[in-house]
């Protein structure tokens, strides 16, 4: 029999009703969602048109029909592709044609001047060059129509290789009649003659750039950096000149007799991006603005001549109605410190050997969005992505959109598994014929969350301003540096006594209540009749109420202990404590210090340095939502999954036989105050699968790059004392020095905690961590994670060898009896004291 499928609106509405309101889909548009889902109408191309921008490298979505009015329609977006991360590179090697068509809605389908660059080099066609010429010309004077009046005042032909001929063919004067400035450095422009000719026609210019042309070879009147000056001629009067553009002119002095409230009384616009000005200073580049009477107008770099803060420049300039195009009061409003609405979009690059599956991987970033399953159990342990169909993928950003997209899962049946998932695109705004369709990449997420920062994904931010930022948070690691923890260890500790009766264990851990066998200790059902409690299960107020446990039993764990086992939180105590100590890898909380990653990945980028990046959750294990990336796009937009540190990728690890591998160590602690850990004699190593790599695709294969296979992947365990044999023997070093490098970065990791949170004491805990290392190609020892209630089943499965002692036998059997023993009895056979 077939399943029932929803044949009605109320029947939709009460099927889905969380997914409308998580939508933010209007109600008064839920019946028509309901109509064009239930018929599957796809109608959006007779709205809409998909139109090639930015020389073919991106595309653009504009309103077809005559208008549109804000809440009036409602249309379906289908999902061109919808995956797992992981599974990425496999499905567009092995799903035919998907590769080819994500690579055409991406634009990574083309080769950018390739064709251009070899007709040159092999016939040096001036049509091409002409061509390439003729076409920025003509962007020129579209963007003038769509920014204004339709007049380009500012026109930079840099570096075109434009020649005396093609000069007088252009013919610029009749194309841009009011220009007041014009740009042609680094031509070919030969002869004096020619260009006062062309250059006299221009009525209204006012600026003229020569440099780097083989004119000036012969011509001793032109004004230049080695030659500055200006000319007042009468009729060419600098009085009405209201807009001035001197960005990227290297100008290094601002303050001249030509540049003046006194010669420039109406002036209300200036661009001074990218200039150093570094003969003035920030005073005296505000006395100089505030002069300006009608000056509103301004763009300038953040952080740049003019200090750090857009808050302050305007509180400097309160005359000023824009600053870098975004209003004046809406900046005061949010308090936004850095402000650009010129960014330019971040393009996909790749090299014209490039596969196109790598071309996608490395382009999907920019248009790919996700979601996560749920149903009434549980949530999906990692995030599905999609990419939307053609029309979708058009969508560009805007701060002020006039369309939402929201994902939205169909279930005709009414269940989970019937369920389709689309995108549903309403208008937010009335929107006019022609006009672009946007939406917000980020909505809803304003500064609090670092919208700004976040654009980077998307746009080229101002690198100059995160470069700071991370240059203060390095001042503020190394003031760290010199801090050492005095933490006293205590020189006798008692065992725990119950009298003459064996120690009382509640425990929902059935490793240990199948192996924790000694006659001390007894296994008992409540908790509420047990001395030691050994669980699993956070312990809280809440939980201590609900199971009758109270502060008079001994609990395997501490408070604060988050400060170590939440991997935001431990990376925040070792650098609260240490700064930056070799031990661990730089680490950023994306949450409150994407800003600051941002500046590392570009000074990193800058200097050449290696840039790949692993991105971890705050509180998952075993390798789940991890991903390694070298892209900067990937790790903001990973974001969305969850919240995540980002940790500097161990590029150049420590292998054994070529593989990958980390160590797990179980480190038994008794006291935080005095500090009193154990290290246990057991430890062991896990192993990758596959052999290392550093290719692009070898990044998303689990079984390269991570060690976790007790759940995923084959497990191949090995001895720890083979391990240790075949290293020694194949790296030639000794073990032990690099068990001593171990033990010492051990015993930081739990004074940083004693220091940073002195609160964490508590005389009724004991508790046990697993720490996860893993060694540098140098052999030093980096630290990975600290983890709770570690998973101890290897330690239960495989008898070993005592290394370091002589190589006595250890048994599965034993090893909690020996925890407990050290832990609660004070026993120190098995465990070393750090």
């Amino acid at each position: 029999m077939a399943p029932d499928r929803i044949e009605n609106f109320e029947d939709f509405v009460k099927v889905h009703a969380l997914l409308l309101q998580a939508s933010g889909l209007p109600p008064s548009l839920h019946r028509q969602l309901f109509q064009k889902l239930y018929s599957e109408t796809f109608e959006s191309g007779d709205f809409f048109q998909v139109q090639p921008c930015e020389e073919g490298r991106q595309r653009r979505l504009v309103l077809n029909s005559d208008s549109m009015e804000k809440d009036s329609h409602v249309f379906l977006i289908d999902h061109a592709w919808t995956f797992r991360l992981p599974d990425a590179p496999k499905q567009l090697q092995e799903i035919p044609g998907l590769a080819e068509r994500m690579a055409s809605l991406m634009c990574v389908d083309i080769d950018i001047d390739s064709n251009s660059e070899e007709t040159d080099a092999a016939n040096g066609d001036e049509k091409d060059t002409k061509l390439d010429v003729l076409r920025m010309l003509e962007r020129e004077i579209c963007e003038a129509k769509d920014k204004g009046d339709g007049r380009a005042r500012w026109l930079e032909l840099d570096g075109l290789r434009i020649d005396d001929h093609m000069l007088l063919s252009l013919d610029l004067s009749s194309k841009f009649p009011d220009l007041l400035a014009l740009s042609l450095c680094g031509n070919k422009l030969e002869n004096v003659e020619i260009v006062i000719q062309e250059i006299t026609k221009f009525k209204c210019l006012r600026a003229l750039w020569l440099n780097d042309n083989p004119l000036l070879q012969n011509c001793d009147d032109i004004y230049g950096k080695e030659n500055p000056g200006y000319i007042h001629q009468n009729g060419h009067s600098l009085l009405s000149v209201t807009s001035l553009d001197l960005s990227n002119r290297c100008i290094n002095n601002l303050i001249s007799k030509g540049f003046s409230p006194v010669e420039m009384p109406s002036l209300s616009y200036l661009n001074i991006r990218g200039n150093p000005l570094e003969q003035n200073s920030v005073n005296e580049l505000l006395q100089i603005l505030k002069g300006f009477p009608c000056l509103n107008g301004l763009e300038v770099d953040i952080p740049g001549p003019l200090g750090e803060s857009a808050v302050e420049i305007l509180e400097s300039l309160p005359n000023l109605s824009q600053l870098n195009g975004v209003n004046a009061s809406k900046i005061l409003e949010t308090g936004k410190q850095v402000i650009d609405s010129m960014l330019q979009p971040r393009l996909p690059e790749w090299s014209p050997d490039e596969l196109l599956a790598d071309r996608v991987l490395g382009a999907m970033w920019l248009y790919l969005m996700t979601y996560r399953l749920a149903d009434e159990e549980k949530i999906d342990e990692t995030s599905v992505c999609y990419v939307m169909d053609e029309l979708g993928s058009a969508l560009r950003h805007s701060d002020e959109p006039n369309f939402r997209v929201s994902p939205f899962l169909y279930m005709p049946e009414g269940k989970l598994a019937s369920a389709v998932s689309f995108s549903i695109l309403w208008p937010t705004q009335d929107v006019q014929k022609d006009d672009e369709c946007t939406r917000d990449f980020l909505y809803g997420i304003g500064e609090d969350k670092q919208r700004s920062a976040r654009l980077t994904a998307w746009f080229h931010t101002p690198q100059n301003y995160f470069i700071h930022v991370y240059e203060k948070h390095c001042q503020m690691l190394q003031s760290k540096h010199c801090l050492s923890p005095s933490i006293k260890s205590s020189t006798d500790r008692c065992s725990i006594s119950s009298g003459e009766r064996a120690l009382r264990v509640y425990t929902d851990i059935p490793q240990v209540e199948e192996f924790l066998t000694r006659p001390e200790f007894l296994i008992t059902t409540d908790p509420k009749d047990a001395d030691i409690i050994w669980t699993c299960m956070q312990i809280d107020e809440d939980t201590k109420k609900a199971t009758g446990i109270t502060d008079q039993q001994y609990i395997n764990q501490f408070p604060f202990e988050a400060c170590l086992v939440m991997k935001h939180h431990l990376a925040d105590t070792i650098q609260k404590a240490y700064g930056s100590p070799e031990w661990f890898q730089p680490t950023y909380n994306l949450e409150t210090h994407l800003p600051q990653l941002i500046g590392d990945y570009y000074v990193r980028k800058r200097d050449g340095l290696d840039n790949l990046w692993i991105l971890k959750p705050w509180n998952m294990a075993r390798t789940i939502d991890t991903t390694v990336t070298r892209d900067l796009a990937a790790v903001i937009r990973l974001m969305e999954t969850g919240p995540k540190i980002c940790q500097k990728y161990i590029e150049h690890p420590a292998l054994f036989q070529g593989r990958k591998f980390d160590l797990r160590y179980m480190v038994l602690v008794c006291s935080m105050n005095p500090l009193e850990i154990f290290l246990a004699d057991v430890f062991w190593v896990r192993l990758a699968n596959n052999g290392y790599s550093l290719d692009k695709q070898s990044l998303f294969d689990y079984e390269t790059h991570f060690t976790v296979m007790n759940y995923r992947g084959r497990l191949n365990h090995m001895n720890t004392p083979e391990f240790v044999r075949q290293f020694e023997q194949e790296h030639q070093v000794k073990w032990l020095d690099i068990h001593e490098r171990i033990k010492t970065m051990i015993r930081s990791v739990f004074e940083s905690a004693a220091v940073v949170h002195p609160e964490m004491h508590s005389p009724m805990s004991r508790a046990m961590y697993g720490l996860d290392v893993m060694l540098d190609s140098a052999f030093q020892p980096k630290l990975l994670e600290v983890t709770y209630c570690p998973d101890c089943t290897r330690a239960c499965k495989y008898d070993t060898e005592d290394i370091f002692h002589g190589g006595k036998p250890l048994r599965a059997q034993d090893f909690f009896n020996n925890v407990f023993g050290c832990l609660f009895l004070n026993e120190t056979e098995h465990a070393t004291k750090l």
